[in-house]
């Protein structure tokens, strides 16, 4: 089961990133307006990130292994639809059913394990290995898409999904038992569901277009205003209607509630931090797409390592003792990183923040998914997995975009290396600053001992006939 869930983490975190390299191929080999080329990697985290909350509720109701499945399934066949378009809005439909699936997939995984394993020890270890597995889908997608474009094609950062979703769906039938359907006492929240996919939509919607949009455009305040309205309404159906797609009280767990402001955070630092780090080798270094992904291995390796030392550290312990240290420790490697120079090279300003940076990033989101799901009843893993989830894909997605303005800014229309390089530089230092802040979340937030509420303990006794694991 935590091979299942590990590989399929691994390949939705890695289309995260894996075409961005591959844009200018995927651009001239399908005829894309330049305007309508960025939903190619918009698109798929506006699905992804809108139906997540209704991914994990739907695990809880129709059962973890088949959203799981059924979850798998159709990313890869959109996979292979868009491994094979002719045409761009051919691409851009593959890559939006790729995000719903997606949507299906991360929170089923979160959910197996959190009921599979018991909170301590075995918990903490089975989700550092699950996490550790997101975050270097992430780095390692890089190095897949400058790889794969260079040297076989832009059509197989799509066709490279298949046999990775295949062995997920080989490990998930022969690992992770069906078990009864779940009792269905209550309905989905249908009108939670189109408030809470709508509100989130928007607001991801309104945020990544901003590069062509910008932050003052009507077009945007207009989306934003939307998005506020509806997740309004959600808050406000949610605390009235018996069955709510989330249940604003598991909110109140100090756990539940740091766990998810924290990733949000860790979320936006780290995704900048990829993102400016990448630009920076590329438009001033002038390293190539293969070199570049090539570049970001000392990253993956530093994530293992940091997961390694955060399972240990936190097996007997709370997370609470990773998240701190892990949190400044990456703020102390972003900080290097904003160091960079237009006369830099690799070795004198990327390895050495690279390895600090990826450690301490590992020992926030090795143990986070643990502090998110602390004290929650089986009956609701989905919907605290699907809430941890969304909030990782909010805080990517705004972070980057809001990070990217202010670079941009900074830079103003200048293209020469040592302009991108001060806004990069200046990107890097708020993205430090944000994981700074992370960390006071946890010390201030996040409770010193593991306490299982007494309302999920005693929820989770009563439904252990219920609900399979």
């Amino acid at each position: 089961m935590l091979a299942a869930a590990a590989v399929a983490q691994f390949v939705v975190a890695l289309d995260m990133s894996v075409v961005n390299v591959a844009l200018p191929a995927i651009r001239t080999s399908l005829g894309f307006a330049p305007l309508d080329l960025s939903w190619v990697v918009h698109v798929y985290a506006l699905t992804f990130g809108g139906f997540l909350l209704l991914g994990g509720r739907a695990c809880d109701l129709y059962g973890r292994r088949r959203m799981f499945v059924s979850g798998l399934a159709v990313f890869g066949l959109c996979s292979l639809a868009g491994g094979l378009a002719q045409a761009p809005w051919q691409l851009i439909a593959a890559r939006a059913g790729q995000g719903l699936g997606a949507a299906a997939v991360a929170p089923a995984a979160l959910a197996m394990l959190t009921t599979t394993f018991a909170e301590g020890p075995r918990r903490v270890r089975a989700l550092g290995v699950w996490s550790a597995v997101n975050a270097a889908g992430g780095a390692l997608g890089v190095l897949a898409g400058g790889l794969l474009t260079e040297y076989a094609g832009w059509r197989w950062i799509m066709l490279i999904n298949l046999p990775i979703v295949a062995a997920a769906l080989v490990l998930a039938f022969a690992g992770v038992p069906g078990g009864a359907s779940p009792v269905r006492r209550e309905r989905l929240d249908a009108l939670g569901a189109v408030l809470a996919t709508g509100g989130v939509g928007s607001l991801v919607l309104g945020v990544v277009r901003t590069d062509t949009e910008g932050w003052g455009s009507p077009v945007t305040w207009t989306t934003l205003a939307a998005a506020a309205v509806l997740l309004a309404a959600f808050v406000f159906a949610e605390a009235r209607v018996a069955a709510p797609l989330l249940r604003l009280g598991l909110l109140r767990s100090r756990w539940v509630a740091g766990a998810n402001v924290l990733v949000f955070l860790a979320a936006a630092g780290q995704f900048a931090a990829f993102y400016f780090v990448s630009l920076y080798m590329q438009q001033v270094l002038g390293m190539g797409a293969a070199a570049t992904g090539a570049a970001f291995l000392p990253f993956s390796f530093g994530l293992v390592a940091g997961t390694i030392v955060a399972t240990r550290v936190t097996a007997s312990r709370t997370p609470r003792v990773a998240l701190v240290p892990g949190a400044v420790l990456a703020a102390v490697g972003l900080g290097w990183f904003a160091f960079i120079s237009p006369d830099g090279s690799f070795l004198a300003n990327v390895l050495g923040p690279s390895l600090v940076t990826s450690v301490g990033a590992a020992l926030v989101l090795a143990p986070v998914a643990a502090a998110a799901t602390t004290g929650v009843a089986p009956r609701e893993a989905g919907m605290a997995s699907g809430l941890m989830n969304s909030s990782r894909q909010l805080g990517g997605s705004i972070g980057l975009a809001v990070l990217a303005t202010i670079a941009a800014h900074r830079t103003g229309a200048s293209s020469a290396p040592s302009a991108l390089n001060d806004g990069y530089a200046l990107g890097l230092v708020i993205a430090a600053a944000v994981f700074a802040l992370a960390a006071v979340v946890a010390i201030a937030v996040l409770p010193r001992r593991r306490e299982t509420t007494p309302s999920a303990t005693s929820t989770a006794l009563a439904e252990m006939q219920e609900i399979p694991s």
